[in-house]
């Protein structure tokens, strides 16, 4: 459709999906502090209306007067329309400038119907409603940077159909999804985080999954003691901060150089999978023996469900130790470069991770919003 110019009101006002999320909630005031300018419209499901207005008092008492530019709007992105009133969505249809798409369900051992109604449909159903947009200037969708999925060697910024699989319909859902984005035309900035885990500088997170299942089963072991080194030991596991996360997007996402970009908020130099553990190790104060397992052979060990139930380590996590892909991010750290922002080496904030890890492990269960 022919795009008119964004509605001449002084204020920018934009669509968010994902809040409160950990990650949406602690994203709005950093945009607030880039562009004061702007008014969020979050959607919400009504099951969590009342955590999200929670979450807008809590931000309201952190950031005084931020919680009057934030609008929660009951809806669905899995159904048409978004599950909004009509008066609420031809308001919006009106008045909107921007949106950013980040709610999704993330988890590796999720069902493919679940992921595709979600992820898939969910994403195709705010595409369709911001092509209702006529002064829509930019869509921010954030994606992941396993749309790579099976593919080897270099993954670069530039690929999304290098003619993958997947190692589950995560990471088939997610493609799906991010393909459709592309597909839609309209303009849009696509962010690629690798493995998301704590803040660098305090190690808070909202669950424990992904690398933190090492930790869990370290924790569980006696030490000195045997661990096992999925594969060789050598493929890259690709972590990034929250933090670094969180900054990538706010910047990149309120600069109009972003428009018509992707960018994988990667780690440059990622470690191995065997410096992982070892560094997860000597925080914890910890001495193993490491045993390598062939990624098949370590997955036939995990899969019993009470041993994932022990280990609280479902098998799918393990295909992320033992998989030769790089992220090249040079598209990122070029663009970052001009704000000052850089993804901090995994070695200069494990600290933090394994402290906030030690001090909450029996108290953060939190699981997926779905």
């Amino acid at each position: 459709m022919a795009r008119k110019k964004a509605a001449p009101t002084g204020t920018h006002t934009v669509l968010f999906t994902g809040f409160p999320g950990f990650i949406g909630a602690r994203l709005i005031p950093r945009l607030l502090e880039l562009r004061p300018d702007t008014r969020f419209h979050c959607l919400v499901q009504e099951k969590f209306l009342g955590a999200a207005r929670d979450s807008v008092t809590a931000l309201n008492d952190a950031h005084p007067g931020l919680a009057s530019r934030i609008e929660l709007v009951v809806g669905d992105i899995t159904q048409p329309g978004l599950g909004m009133t009509e008066a609420d969505a031809r308001t919006l249809h009106k008045k909107l400038t921007g949106c950013y798409h980040l709610a999704a369900v993330y988890d590796l051992a999720v069902a493919r119907d679940v992921a595709m109604r979600i992820n898939v449909e969910g994403t195709r159903n705010v595409i369709h409603f911001l092509e209702e947009c006529p002064h829509l200037n930019r869509f921010d969708y954030v994606s992941t940077a396993y749309v790579s999925g099976t593919a080897v060697g270099v993954f670069r910024e530039t690929d999304l159909d290098v003619g993958q699989s997947f190692k589950n319909y995560y990471e088939e859902t997610k493609f799906l999804a991010e393909e459709a984005v592309v597909q839609s035309k309209l303009p849009s900035a696509i962010y690629r985080p690798g493995i998301v885990v704590g803040d660098s500088k305090t190690g808070e997170t909202a669950k424990f999954d992904g690398p933190y299942f090492a930790l869990n089963a370290m924790r569980l072991l006696p030490s000195p003691g045997a661990f096992i080194k999925v594969g060789t030991g050598t493929a890259l596991v690709n972590l990034v901060p929250v933090d670094f996360v969180l900054e990538a997007i706010a910047r990149l996402s309120t600069w109009t150089g972003a428009v018509g970009k992707t960018y994988h908020l990667t780690d440059p130099s990622p470690c191995t999978a065997f410096e992982l553990e070892e560094l997860f190790a000597k925080s914890l104060g910890k001495t193993f023996v490491y045993v390598p397992v062939p990624l098949m052979a370590a997955k036939l060990l995990f899969a019993p469900q009470p041993v994932q139930d022990w280990f609280h380590m479902p098998s799918a996590t393990l295909d992320y130790f033992d998989h030769p892909v790089q992220y090249d991010a040079s598209i990122a750290t070029g663009d970052l470069a001009r704000f000052g922002v850089a993804c901090p080496r995994f070695a200069e904030y494990v600290q933090a991770l394994v402290a906030f890890y030690k001090q909450h492990v029996e108290k953060i269960t939190r699981g997926a919003m779905i």
